[in-house]
């Protein structure tokens, strides 16, 4: 699959969720909700190969997705300190994909709200 394909199924996928948008930030397609940023796209970030989102992750989340599918997820640089994971594109259908944006989202609103 191209960039330009990867990048439209993450498109199509974060702009389902009501209120999302979509802007440039860092120089890559980033998503928002009202609440804050809940996907950010990566093509070959610092020249690492992947074509993947990052994503926030429920606390806790992050080590164990990457240790039980290391070829599918990462600690990206930058955000992943705080709890964000990486996923390589190539490695996500998009029913998986839609699942991990979708509770990004959700962990996304939800944050924003408490405060």
């Amino acid at each position: 699959m191209t960039v330009a394909q990867h990048l439209a199924r993450v498109r199509k996928i974060c702009l389902s969720h009501a209120g999302a948008t979509e802007k440039l930030s860092h120089g890559e397609p980033t998503f928002f909700l009202k609440q804050g940023v809940f996907t950010m796209f990566a093509n070959n970030h610092h020249h690492d190969g992947k074509i993947a989102v990052w994503i926030p992750a429920a606390p806790g989340m992050q080590q164990a997705m990457i240790e039980d599918a290391p070829e599918k997820f990462f600690r990206p640089p930058y955000v992943g300190p705080s709890g964000w994971v990486g996923v390589v594109l190539d490695h996500a259908t998009d029913e998986e994909l839609a699942e991990l944006i979708g509770q990004a989202a959700k962990l996304i609103a939800a944050k924003k709200k408490k405060r």
